[in-house]
């Protein structure tokens, strides 16, 4: 397979950044300020150009294949959504060549049994097998959930139509096998973030927080675009720093903590 594209940027500390289901632009530009500091190295996910298409469809499999070589100079992992899957899986395989791994409201349906966490497991998978055939209340539930510019009962937005069309046929969260267990025993600070605008996606991050022990992070004000929100940055920075404090003196990780940005 071609290879994606990668975009480094500044200068310090490689940090990793994974988009999802949105743009690299749409999903990090709020962190720009961080490369006077970091070297942001933003994927471009197959599919998102200058990236090549997928070969088949969507497929977090081959995102983490993507990702492992970017992981030679071990660097901190912050992902997003359905980026998460791959995050988890590539730092799963490769567990000391990732010096932190942030997960920001990530594709993880934990807890199945939960009515809400179930609600969004339909949502989901209803747009990637049916795309903009979903039905169509659950298809606009599922875009104002993910944060897109949905208004009123009309016709989407061309971009946001694209985004749909892109995402069809995409592997389903569900099929991924994650080895959670190998990333805490492996003692990879990891910090969980959501945006504290559905019930679902907040019972997720706290379940998938407690199977990590990875600390806890609640940023409301920007939806599902948790790294737009007010305090975010400087929160995401702070938990940097101290993971590379962590990691260098070779430390036990902290139990979880739930903070608000």
């Amino acid at each position: 397979m071609s290879e994606i594209a990668v975009i480094r940027e500044g200068s310090g500390p490689e940090v990793v950044l994974v988009h999802g289901g949105a743009s690299p632009a749409a999903t990090w530009s709020s962190l720009s300020p961080l490369r006077e500091r970091w070297t942001l190295v933003v994927v471009h996910r197959r599919g998102y150009p200058p990236s090549p298409p997928p070969d088949e469809r969507q497929d977090f499999e081959v995102d983490a294949a993507d990702l492992l070589p970017l992981l030679d100079g071990r660097p901190h992992v912050v992902a997003h959504s359905y980026g998460g899957l791959a995050a988890l899986i590539a730092a799963a395989r490769r567990p000391t060549k990732v010096r932190s791994l942030t997960l920001i409201e990530p594709a993880v349906y934990l807890l199945p049994e939960d009515p809400e966490v179930a609600r969004l497991k339909r949502l989901g998978d209803a747009v990637l097998l049916h795309g903009l055939d979903a039905e169509p209340a659950m298809l606009r539930e599922f875009l104002r959930l993910a944060g897109a510019p949905v208004v009123g009962e009309g016709p989407l937005p061309e971009d946001v139509a694209r985004g749909v069309h892109r995402a069809h046929g995409g592997r389903l969260p569900g099929d991924a096998e994650l080895r959670l267990d190998v990333l805490r025993d492996a003692g990879t600070p990891a910090l969980v973030a959501s945006g504290a605008h559905a019930e679902g996606l907040e019972r997720i991050c706290d379940a998938l927080a407690e199977e990590l022990r990875a600390r806890r992070l609640v940023a409301p004000g920007a939806g599902h675009f948790v790294a737009a929100a007010p305090g975010f940055a400087p929160a995401l920075e702070e938990f940097l720093r101290s993971a590379a404090l962590a990691t260098l003196a070779d430390t036990e990780p902290a139990l979880p903590q739930r903070d608000r940005a």
